[in-house]
C-alpha cells in the first residue's frame, strides 16, 4: 500500500486548466482518493464534474455529506459549500462563514484533511489570486505530509503559490507536469 492515503488539491484563478492538465496525466490505477477545492461562484452550478470528467482516467463526482472517500476517486467541493474531512475520514459539507472570501475554502479542506490523514496526506496548491490554502498547506507540512506547490512562474495567477512559499519555503515546487509526475510516483505500491 502507498504511504499516501489521500490527496488534497486546491486552486483558484486559472485552476480549471491547471487541474485538467494534472488529472489527465494521473495513472489509471491511482490509488488514493483526491479531494479538490476549485474556487467557483456560488451561482455557477455543479458544472465542475463534467469539466473534469473528460480529462481524467479516474471517476469524478461531487462530494456528498457523510461519504467515505473511495480509492481512486476524485471528489469536488460543490459550489458554496465548504468541504471538510471528519477525523474518521468521512467527508462533510457545511455552510459556515466564508474563509478568505471563499466558500468552498481551500484552507478548510487542507486543515481538516491534515488532521484526519497526516502524515499520509499529499497537499497540492496551484494557481490563484489570493492566499487561501497557504495556511492549510503549512499545516499538512507541519504534520508530516507531502506538500507540492505550483511554480509561481508557471501559474496563471501567482499570489496563491507565492503565499504558500512565503509561509513555508520547504514546500516542493514544480510545474504542472512535475506535480503530476510526483503524484504518480508517490502512489506507487
Amino acid at each position: 500500500m502507498s504511504a499516501v492515503h489521500a490527496v488534497v488539491l486546491g486552486a483558484s484563478a486559472g485552476g480549471l486548466t491547471a487541474i485538467r492538465h494534472i488529472l489527465a496525466q494521473l495513472r489509471p490505477d491511482f490509488g488514493p482518493p483526491i479531494l479538490i477545492v476549485q474556487h467557483i461562484a456560488p451561482s455557477a452550478g455543479s458544472t465542475l464534474v463534467e469539466t473534469f470528467r473528460d480529462h481524467s482516467p479516474l471517476p469524478v463526482m461531487e462530494a456528498e455529506d457523510k461519504t467515505l472517500p473511495a480509492p481512486g476517486t476524485i471528489y469536488l467541493a460543490p459550489p458554496d459549500y465548504h468541504l471538510q474531512v471528519e477525523p474518521e475520514g468521512h467527508l462533510s459539507l457545511c455552510l459556515d462563514e466564508r474563509v478568505r472570501f471563499a466558500r468552498p475554502s481551500i484552507d478548510v479542506l487542507f486543515t481538516t484533511a491534515a488532521d484526519a490523514f497526516c502524515p499520509h496526506l499529499a497537499g497540492v496548491l496551484l494557481t490563484g489570486a489570493n492566499d487561501d490554502g497557504a495556511q492549510g498547506l503549512w499545516r499538512i507540512h507541519r504534520l508530516g505530509g507531502i506538500t507540492l506547490v505550483q511554480d509561481p512562474a508557471t501559474a496563471k495567477a501567482r499570489a496563491m503559490p507565492e503565499a504558500a512559499l512565503a509561509l513555508c519555503p520547504k514546500h516542493q515546487v514544480f510545474d504542472l507536469d512535475g506535480i503530476a509526475t510526483t503524484l504518480n510516483t508517490l502512489v506507487l505500491p
